[in-house]
């Protein structure tokens, strides 16, 4: 399948971000359309990278409006004016829907202020109308000034300086709504709160044995409700895209129904406030609680959540992206030649990519299109391989079919935590043992690792065990760090008297390693001869052939929220510097990307060797930032970075260095990072990874049948794992050339080229490789979702 890296030709020389300059360029910024948490951080990257290449930034505030009305809505921005907004939802400059934008005099108007100011590249940040406007603007851009000149407004001079116009556009809008990228900025911040509502409602459902009727936002796309379900386990959801067959009312009471009567205290079910029928008539979230009411006689209630999806803190994921979005954009910017049309720049998979503006939002109108006509199927198709995966994917998870229509394979395959606890474990066996069933297969859970496993600590478990379990943190069946090793021959015993024919394994770099041995066994215990998979999780992030584990969302999320109150409680206390302390073992993922997300002005890392000159440039760097407005510093250290410039150090020597300048505090988060409930992302990527593994494992075993085959081939032993586009199932023994097994992490690490970009962004010169960067790619090869809305 290949090595998942991107199509595009490498150029021979790696090419740097020193090669690009902005001087003399003015980038103007403004944000469009509805806000969606994440587009403070794009302004702030946009900001940030535009004067750290030398280019003049400006706020447009109040969206195009500003842009008509020029005057004090067009202001230059200075380092500072972007500080301490990370955190901050919605967009400090301003949004507003603009009338006078979509008349040519309106546009003339924009045109003037612009050239006045000397902008000719634009950074919008918004939904398709927004860059559909952007696009018409720079089409028009040479005839406007044309017309300016003729009316003495402006030079010829002027005219031939600012001859055309730069575009690049960046998604922001919670609905994930839009064709081309996987995620649009804000779409994750929104799921995490209809995810908290969920959580907090199903406590109370439980207690009465309610019915809830949840209406999410997403008009025309139901992006939102579908993976809210996934995450949660609803009963039932209603989307635009795929509207409910004739007779949908019975269908849905009989599901509910059943459900009761497996012991079920409560029903979910997720609307779209879009949602309609197969004749295009709306359906509404108090139409079907009348429904439930008089059909069933449930107590059932509706909440409506509204705009609590657009509000709150963005998460860590949507910072992430929306920095590495507002960088890509500036880069954008300044290799962009009048040639190139209007761009948005995106992700694929875990690939930042440039797309053409106007072919994008074709295609998203494309999908309302076949809605209004009734093409119900081609507007699923039209979304995106993942959003059909994850429609797909909910149907298997949600409806069992009655045991009699279900084919039966006689084969019985295990499913074993390995390692330390993960958020999103949980959602990874409830997909893997529902799968299994649907698929014929007789499920079986190991209880407590390898440990449990050679005791005999094995049971089946069926539909109805796993229910409710995507929301729970840590892990029901137990997991342990022991490795199978000394176990070996009992668990082949084990192996043999429940006659299991395939094992699914969720863990750390215990799993990753643990199924070395077991190959490395199979020939003295020839039970090892069975189909094995591994899916990484653990909140670390650094399992070798997976660019994300299950769990290390979670844990980032936690790390980032943390580091936002502790520099809250700095605002009081001027001068101050927080040292903080993360998990992770060696690798460093959690430091450096909860540095990035969190703003950080440093994060030290085993994977990038520092030493006493290092820190004390970092001090200095802190003692000259409390000359500014801005009087307090973040530092974040892997636990395992130093084997001598420990926590205690580090605090020690800044406190000694800082003295008079600044004070300084420490935090080690611990455990805090190893609980609570799954994010969004990872109950999500649990879910859907896991029930990938099991299709492998079911065509693995489907293809062995009757032969009583022994499974000895390398790729009989895979681990699936998501990199940079692609999902891939790699053999375990291929990736050991790929592993540090001293230090538990790969030998290369796709997030350390990241690295520069925190750095750039808290004002450190820093070297940063934009080789990958600069191809416009076809927007035919992605849906509205790739892979990485799978997870």
């Amino acid at each position: 399948m290949g090595d998942g890296s991107s199509s595009t030709p490498k150029t021979s020389f790696p090419k740097f971000l020193e090669h690009l300059s902005g001087a003399g360029k003015a980038i103007g910024v403004l944000t469009s359309g509805g806000d969606a948490q994440g587009m403070n951080a794009a302004v702030r990257a946009v900001v940030r990278m535009g004067i750290y290449t030398g280019a003049k930034v400006y706020f447009i505030y109040e969206g195009y409006q500003g842009m008509v009305d020029g005057g004090s809505n067009i202001v230059e921005a200075d380092w500072e004016s972007v500080s301490s907004i990370l955190q901050v939802g919605g967009t400090i400059i301003g949004s507003a829907r603009c009338k006078a934008f979509r008349t040519r005099e309106g546009r003339l108007k924009a045109a003037l202020n612009l050239v006045q100011l000397g902008i000719t590249n634009m950074c919008v940040i918004g939904g398709d109308g927004s860059l559909t406007g952007a696009n018409i603007f720079q089409e028009e851009w040479s005839g406007l000034l044309e017309e300016l000149a003729q009316n003495g407004k402006i030079s010829e001079e002027a005219v031939k300086m600012h001859g055309y116009l730069n575009v690049v556009g960046m998604v922001g809008s919670i609905d994930n709504d839009f064709c081309g990228t996987d995620m649009t900025i804000g779409t994750d911040s929104a799921l995490h709160r209809i995810i908290e509502v969920i959580d907090a409602i199903m406590t109370t459902a439980q207690s009465h044995q309610r019915t809830f009727v949840l209406e999410v936002m997403g008009r025309h796309c139901g992006y939102l409700a579908l993976v809210s379900a996934l995450a949660c386990g609803a009963d039932w959801v209603f989307l635009p895209e795929s509207p409910p067959e004739e007779g949908w009312e019975e269908n849905m009471c009989i599901k509910l129904s059943e459900n009761r009567a497996r012991k079920k205290r409560l029903n979910i079910i997720i609307v779209a406030e879009g949602a309609i029928d197969t004749q295009n008539k709306p359906i509404t979230s108090e139409k079907i609680k009348e429904l439930v009411v008089t059909q069933l006689g449930y107590d059932t209630r509706v909440t409506i959540l509204g705009h609590v999806q657009r509000g709150g803190t963005p998460s860590a994921f949507d910072r992430i992206l929306a920095s590495r979005m507002g960088v890509e954009a500036v880069i954008a910017l300044l290799e962009a030649t009048p040639e190139i049309p209007a761009c948005v720049v995106s992700l694929n998979g875990n690939h930042a990519v440039r797309l053409p503006l106007m072919e994008c939002v074709q295609m998203t109108q494309d999908v309302q299109k076949a809605m209004d006509g009734g093409r119900f199927k081609d507007a699923v198709k039209l979304r995106g391989r993942s959003f059909e995966g994850n429609l797909k994917t909910y149907k298997r998870l949600a409806i069992k079919l009655p045991d009699d229509q279900i084919p039966k394979s006689n084969c019985n395959v295990a499913v074993i935590n390995v390692g330390a606890p993960a958020a999103g474990m949980n959602a990874a066996v409830r997909s893997a043992v529902r799968v299994g069933i649907a698929e014929g297969h007789k499920m079986f859970a190991v209880y407590d690792g390898f440990d449990g496993f050679a005791k005999g600590h094995i049971k089946e478990i069926g539909w109805a065990d796993v229910g409710g379990w995507t929301g729970q943190g840590g892990s029901i069946l137990g997991t342990k760090r022991t490795l199978p090793g000394k176990y070996l021959e009992q668990i082949a015993e084990q192996i043999h008297v429940h006659n299991i024919n395939a094992l699914l394994i969720i863990g750390g770099f215990e799993a990753f390693h643990s199924v070395f041995m077991m190959a490395q066994a199979r020939d003295s215990h020839e039970e090892f001869c069975i189909p094995m998979c591994v899916l990484a999780a653990t909140l670390s992030n650094n399992v070798p052939g997976a660019d994300f584990s299950i769990g290390c969302d979670t844990s980032l999320n936690v790390v980032v929220e943390t580091c936002d109150r502790i520099k809250q409680s700095a605002s009081g206390t001027k001068r101050r510097v927080f040292i903080i302390e993360t998990m992770g073992g060696y690798c460093g993922y959690l430091a450096n990307m909860g540095g990035l997300a969190a703003g950080a002005d440093a994060a030290y890392i085993f994977e990038e060797p520092f030493d006493i000159r290092d820190l004390q440039s970092n001090v200095e760097h802190l003692t000259e930032k409390m000359k500014t407005t801005i009087q307090r510093g973040l530092v974040l250290r892997n636990e395992s970075c130093s084997e001598n410039y420990t926590t205690d150090f580090i605090y020690q020597l800044y406190s000694e260095e800082g003295k008079g300048v600044f004070d300084c505090r420490k935090n080690v988060l611990g455990h805090m990072q190893q609980g609570g409930a799954p994010s969004p992302f990872d109950r999500n990527f649990g879910t859907k990874i896991s029930a990938r593994a099991m299709e492998w494992i079911t065509t693995k075993l489907k293809g062995s049948q009757g032969k009583a085959k022994k499974f000895v081939t390398n790729d009989s032993i895979c681990l699936l794992g998501i990199r940079k586009r692609n999902l891939l199932f790699q053999p375990v023994t291929e990736l050991k050339k790929e592993t540090d097994f001293e230090h538990r992490i790969p030998k290369e690490q796709w997030w350390l080229k990241l690295r520069p970009l925190m750095k750039i962004l808290a004002k450190y010169k820093a070297s940063y490789d934009v080789s990958d960067a600069g191809q416009l790619e076809p927007v035919h090869q992605h849906g509205t979702q790739g892979e990485l809305a799978d997870i």
